[in-house]
């Protein structure tokens, strides 16, 4: 393999920078086929560091033009050009450096540095692509303030934007254009961006809480410019949230917001530039669904939130990388949570979390929240630092408490503004404002894997007391054989048969409805006093109060106890997916436990009846557990069973419902208006869930009724809901819908990548032939990230049928793609890759196909960042 030897970065070898950046002036001559590039960095050695140390800049495929020291060329022999850039020696104290590079963004297919997307020149940084626009010490911890001047033909890109504020512009000869910006904070190389281009504005203003006026752009291809509304206004949400939740204010003259088509990534928190992926800014109720919607929002929100948490202060060096993204996707749930899906954001987290990182912490790839070690920084953008890491803050909340948390968010912000910090800073914090005992908490940051608990309960009915036993285990993953316990919060509740909860004790604290039970060692025992009668049901880990397996051994009338009556939403879902799960992992097992079906029958039956369930959580309540989640309840299976049996039970269970399911299916007509709230997206929601359950039982008429929806939808939301209704029908239905589909939407690449999303992760039919001719499409371009994904990412994830098959013909098919695909985005085809490592969790037959095709790739000459995805997927 290429670069198979890459060196890994290690946490212990960090060391802090011996050189300050004081200042850095760039000026590009943009122009996609060459541009210039003429860096002015003024250096300064720092305190304490030895006179000799030498400075060093990195760089990586860079044509160097000119390089100056105090105006002069350096000594040949102080020059040293390695694999990482150059290394200056016998540099004074203080010195201005002056760098020419060329480069040549329209070959730049890796998407990282500058590079044309749509006609535009656009930049993406994180985490080390400032290193492919000019040489710099380009880290996290080096800090500081820019000042960019942009020339670029006038007629072709009138819209030349960096960070901060636009401090001048003008006019140049030969029909050129210039602008200057500067950013007045100071900020690390991978926050920098750059944006020229025709694009049209779409801006609005906002008011601090202050009374400084904002300026807010979004900046888009000129015939997307009527779909910016959603996105202007998700943005003026997230700032007026984070000044009253967070007590964040925003702090330049002018936000803008770019969308371009062609990203790596969802989005980019570049200092007052953010740059997106189209997907999460473009939106209108006939082209986006209400998952798009709430996505975009969320996204929106995500990035401005970085404003605060990860530009003002960032991480110290990228093994600190949950510092920003953990605590920033916490607080872009938070504001999901309070201001759009309210009781069911908290579910739709936990099927994330363990559809995709729990299986990531069970398997080659796990890595701590906080990593000790890498090879390619890439590909530690994962769920682990991001959603596990959220979960790492939410439990600290749950910890401290609401108003402690508030507290040393406020003195983080304040005592580290303008810093490069650590995770440790950020615990030594949150320690010091609520005066508790942080030091096992930590190890959440260090120590890789998913928890599994296991909770006993036994009632003592002479002195009212339930006994509590829990008891934890890790299992070990990559690089850590031996694990220790944690500080997991356990929120529990007791219920009554009428589903109230019950009073009790625990301790000395005065008597309550709902306990954190602090379980700190490897088995502990908590005594809940006060009761008059046994509960009728424990109610466990409400509200997901720490990321980790549970179980509670609780019998079938238990769990529909609390499907029935739990006023806790997630606990309520949770009891469901219990049920639901056994009876999938019964059938897997050769055996159909009909007494459990019937119960789930029974039990979800009663819910249909149920006017109180909000419709929201009632659609909630009839998803059953996730291919992936369930493929995580045995040692090996075979996916294609796991596929059909988790089909026999949705028949079975859903089958006797059909008529209820019809009775209380939401009026379409009213509800198909694409309004952005929660409750008609919550009635669209369980709409199209009913209609997919009628559709998958055989229900007379369901087929036809899909086909009415979909031709009678004035929503995307329920004209996808249909087609997604129909995709595994072997009817003529499916093919004439989706054929029409495509004609609709050839020309909207956004949309059309929904049609290739379903067309691939259809199992009806010749898969490879369609996966074939997908890749055929007029339409398809490896080049852009977010159509191979459509394609690719759907036929590995829902295809199982064809991706699995026995011989390994889906595993080689894959194999081959991601190679090609490596030499134009080592990044996209890194990310890609990662389903192919999962061979360990397969029946033999399949496991030893996956792992020869995995074999097969290691042995080609691939980047770095899918050789180290495919090294640790080997366990080499």
């Amino acid at each position: 393999m290429k670069d198979a030897a890459s060196p890994q970065v290690l946490l212990s070898e960090y060391r802090a920078p011996e050189w300050r950046v004081e200042h850095l002036d760039l000026h590009f001559a943009l122009d996609p086929a060459e541009t210039r590039v003429e860096s002015r960095i003024r250096v300064r050695r720092v305190a304490g560091t030895e006179p000799g140390a030498a400075l060093r800049l990195h760089g990586q495929d860079l044509e160097l033009l000119r390089l100056e020291v105090d105006g002069k060329q350096p000594d040949a022999d102080s020059v040293t050009e390695d694999g990482a850039g150059l290394l200056l020696a016998g540099l004074p104290e203080t010195a201005e450096i002056t760098i020419e590079t060329r480069l040549r963004p329209e070959a730049n297919t890796a998407l990282e540095g500058l590079y044309v997307s749509g006609g535009s020149l656009c930049t993406q940084c994180e985490a080390e692509g400032f290193r492919r626009i000019t040489y710099f010490p380009d880290r996290p911890d080096v800090l500081t303030r820019y000042r960019v001047r942009l020339e670029a033909d006038a007629a072709r890109f009138p819209v030349l934007l960096a960070n901060g504020n636009r401090v001048d512009a003008g006019e140049l000869p030969g029909g050129r254009h210039y602008a200057v910006w500067e950013d007045p904070f100071p900020k690390p190389s991978y926050l920098f961006a750059l944006v020229a281009g025709d694009l049209a504005c779409v801006s609005d203003r906002f008011t601090t809480r202050s009374g400084r006026e904002v300026a807010l752009e979004v900046y888009v291809e000129h015939h997307n410019r009527e779909r910016c509304d959603h996105a202007l206004a998700s943005l003026q949400r997230a700032m007026r949230y984070d000044e009253e939740a967070f007590g964040r204010e925003y702090d330049l003259d002018v936000y803008m917001i770019v969308a371009v088509d062609d990203f790596n990534m969802g989005a980019m928190e570049n200092k007052g530039l953010n740059l997106f992926n189209a997907k999460y800014v473009l939106a209108s109720s006939d082209t986006a669904t209400d998952d798009d919607y709430v996505h975009i929002e969320s996204v929106i929100a995500h990035e401005y939130f970085h404003n605060w948490s990860g530009n003002r202060v960032t991480c110290r060096d990228w093994f600190q990388l949950s510092l920003k993204e953990g605590l920033t996707v916490f607080r872009d749930q938070e504001f999901t949570t309070d201001c759009t899906l309210f009781g069911v954001k908290r579910i739709d987290d936990v099927q994330r979390l363990r559809a995709f990182q729990f299986p990531e912490d069970a398997g080659p790839l796990a890595h701590p929240v906080r990593p000790d070690r890498y090879a390619e920084i890439n590909n530690f953008y994962t769920m682990t630092v991001y959603e596990k890491g959220a979960e790492v803050i939410r439990m600290l909340r749950a910890l401290i408490g609401r108003e402690a948390f508030r507290r040393g968010l406020d003195l983080y912000f304040e005592r580290f503004d303008g810093q490069a910090v650590t995770t440790d800073d950020f615990v030594d914090v949150m320690a010091e404002v609520s005066g508790r005992d942080l030091d096992l908490f930590r190890r959440w940051y260090t120590q890789a894997g998913t928890p599994r608990l296991t909770a006993h309960t036994r009632f003592d009915p002479r002195n009212g007391e339930l006994r509590v036993d829990l008891a934890q285990q890790t299992a070990p993953t990559p690089g850590q054989s031996e694990k220790g316990p944690l500080h997991v919060p356990v929120r529990v509740a007791l219920l009554a048969r009428d589903g109230s909860r019950l009073p009790v004790r625990l301790g000395d604290a005065p008597e309550a409805t709902e306990w954190v039970l602090e379980l700190t060692e490897d088995t502990q025992s908590f005594n809940l006093q006060g009761l008059r009668e046994a509960p009728a049901a424990v109610s466990w880990l409400r509200g997901f109060s720490a990321p980790v397996l549970l179980d509670a051994g609780q019998e079938t009338e238990e769990l529909a106890q609390l499907c029935a009556h739990d006023d806790d939403a997630f606990a309520r879902w949770d009891a469901a997916q219990t049920l639901l799960r056994r009876a999938v992992i019964a059938r897997v097992e050769g055996g159909v436990d009909a007494s459990l079906e019937a119960a789930l029958a029974t039990a979800l039956a009663a819910l249909l009846e149920d006017a109180a369930v909000e419709p929201v959580l009632l659609a909630a309540l009839l998803e059953l557990p996730s291919h992936r989640e369930l493929m995580e309840s045995f040692e090996r299976a075979d996916p294609v069973a796991v596929d059909a049996a988790r089909r026999a039970v949705e028949r079975a269970v859903f089958e006797p419902l059909a008529e209820r399911l019809a009775a209380r299916a939401p009026d379409r007509a009213r509800w198909d208006d694409g309004a952005f709230t929660a409750q008609a997206m919550g009635q669209r929601r369980l709409l199209n869930r009913i209609l997919a359950l009628r559709v998958a039982v055989g229900a007379t008429g369901a087929v036809e009724e899909a086909s009415r929806q979909y031709r009678e939808a004035r929503s995307q939301t329920l004209s996808m809901g249909a087609l997604a209704a129909i995709n595994e029908s072997s009817g003529p239905v499916r093919g004439e819908l989706l054929a029409d589909f495509e004609r609709r939407h050839r020309d909207d690449p956004l949309v059309l990548d929904k049609w290739f999303a379903l067309e691939a992760g259809s199992q009806v039919g010749d898969g490879f032939g369609r996966l074939e001719r997908l890749l055929g499409h007029p339409g398809f371009r490896w080049s852009n990230p977010n159509r191979v994904r459509a394609v690719l990412g759907p036929f590995m994830a829902q295809n199982h049928r064809h991706f699995h098959r026995a011989d390994g013909t889906g595993y080689q098919c894959i194999a081959g793609y991601l190679e090609y695909l490596d030499t134009l985005n080592p990044q996209t085809a890194a990310r890609l890759a990662q389903p192919l490592t999962r061979w360990q969790r397969l029946d033999p037959g399949r496991s030893a196909q996956m792992r020869a095709a995995l074999e097969e790739l290691a042995g080609k000459n691939l980047s770095r960042d899918l050789a180290d995805v495919v090294q640790r997927g080997l366990a080499l």
